[in-house]
């Protein structure tokens, strides 16, 4: 595991190098750690929001931004 100083410009190096290695950093201050940062697991999915979509699942049909019924009835919009 790599140890840096808790410098903004090196700490943001470290986040595209965990990024690109998927290993951890641990952070430093003053010779003592604060702080370890992990790269993002997206155990193979490539997305990590993948597990929210639900491709083939989902199909629109129609205007889904206009009411469904008819407002005049509403009294909560007189």
């Amino acid at each position: 595991m790599k140890t840096l100083a808790a410098e903004f410009d090196s700490l943001l190096a470290a986040v595209d190098e965990a990024a690109a290695k998927s290993e951890p950093v641990l952070v430093t201050k003053n010779g003592k750690p604060v702080a370890k940062l992990v790269p993002l697991e997206t155990t193979g999915m490539g997305n990590p929001l993948a597990r929210f979509l639900f491709p083939g699942k989902v199909e629109i049909v129609g205007d889904i931004m206009s009411p469904v019924t008819d407002l005049d009835g509403w009294n909560a919009l007189k």
